[in-house]
C-alpha cells in the first residue's frame, strides 16, 4: 500500500510542477556550441527557436567540429555545451587529467543501426553474429544464410562517436579484428557511399546511427538491417524493442552555475517543448 501511495505523491507532484519557461537569447547571449554531425539539425534548430531567428540565420554560428573534437573543445573551454554521443574512454581520461568533470544529460533518443546493400539477401542478423562478424568468426555471408561471398566489414576511427558507440554498446568487451586500412571509413557519410558502392557483389555491412542514414545521408542503394528480427523505426526505438539503443547527450561542465545559461538551454530541451522540437526535426524523443 506504501508502494502505491508513494507513486501517487509522486504523478502528482510532477503534476504539479510549473511548465518550464522558454528562455531567450541574442547570438551573443547563446552558449557557445559545438558537437557531432548528426546533431548539427538539432544544434541550429534549438538556436533558432531561442533567438528568435531562422535556420539559415543562425547556421554560420553553428559549428560543429565532430564528436572527439568537440569533447577536447569543452574541457579544454573553448566551447561550453556540446550535443554528442557518450564520451570514450580516452575522452573521460583527458577531463580528468585537466581537472574536469562533465555532466552528461541524454537529450534525444537514438539506435545503432547496421546497414549492407540493397541487393543483399540477408536481411536480419541477431547481436551475436555482428559480434562474431566484427571479431573476425564469421568471414562469409553464407555463414549467416547468404550469398557465398567475403564479408567486408567496415570500420570507423578510434574516438568517432560511431566508432564509441560500436564498442559500447556491440562489442561490449570484445576486441574487434584490425581492418584493412581500406575499410576504416573517416566520416560517416563515407561509410554508407562504400557500402552503396555495387562492385558486382553485395558483400559489404557497415554501421552508423540511424538519424544520421534515415534523414541526413539517405541512399537508395542502402538498407538497414534487423537485429534480432526488429526493424530500426522511431517505435521499435522508443519502446526499446530494437536492440541497441542509445541518446544522444547535452554535455558540459559541472561547474557551471546553477542558473547559468547553459543549464536554462539543457532544461528547455528536456521540457514538452523542447522535445516537440526535437521530434519536428526527426529526431526520437527521449521520454
Amino acid at each position: 500500500m506504501k508502494k502505491y501511495l508513494l507513486i501517487f505523491v509522486l504523478f502528482f507532484l510532477l503534476g504539479c510542477q510549473k511548465p518550464i519557461e522558454q528562455p531567450t537569447f541574442t547570438m551573443e547571449t547563446f552558449p557557445r556550441v559545438d558537437g557531432s554531425t548528426v546533431t548539427i539539425p538539432l544544434s541550429e534548430a534549438i538556436c533558432a527557436k531561442l533567438t528568435g531567428q531562422t535556420i539559415e540565420q543562425v547556421r554560420p554560428y553553428i559549428l560543429h567540429t565532430k564528436t572527439h573534437s568537440a569533447y577536447i573543445n569543452l574541457i579544454d573551454r573553448k566551447t561550453d555545451l556540446i550535443f554528442v554521443t557518450y564520451p570514450s574512454i580516452d575522452e573521460f581520461k583527458y577531463a580528468a587529467d585537466s581537472g574536469v568533470e562533465m555532466e552528461i544529460v541524454p537529450i534525444v533518443s537514438e539506435a545503432f543501426v547496421f546497414l549492407t546493400h540493397k541487393n543483399n539477401p540477408v536481411e536480419s542478423l541477431t547481436l551475436k553474429q555482428i559480434q562474431e562478424i566484427y571479431t573476425g568468426k564469421i568471414t562469409n555471408w553464407k555463414e549467416v544464410g547468404g550469398p557465398d561471398l567475403p564479408i567486408i566489414a567496415y570500420q570507423r576511427p578510434v574516438n568517432s562517436g560511431s566508432q564509441t558507440g560500436f564498442l559500447d554498446l556491440v562489442m561490449k568487451g570484445l576486441t574487434p579484428m584490425n581492418p584493412p586500412t581500406e575499410w576504416v571509413m573517416a566520416g560517416m557519410g563515407d561509410l554508407i557511399e562504400a557500402v552503396a558502392n555495387y562492385q558486382n557483389q553485395p558483400d559489404s555491412i557497415g554501421y552508423s546511427y540511424y538519424y544520421f542514414v534515415v534523414d541526413m545521408w539517405g541512399n537508395e542503394n542502402v538498407r538497414l538491417m534487423k537485429v534480432d528480427n526488429v526493424y530500426p523505426s522511431n517505435s521499435t526505438i522508443t519502446s526499446k524493442q530494437y536492440p541497441i539503443t542509445t541518446n544522444y547527450y547535452a554535455v558540459f561542465r559541472k561547474s557551471e552555475p546553477a542558473d547559468s545559461n547553459v543549464r536554462k538551454v539543457v532544461n528547455w530541451i528536456l521540457s514538452d517543448a523542447g522535445q516537440k522540437l526535437a521530434e519536428d526535426f526527426g529526431y526520437v524523443k527521449v521520454r
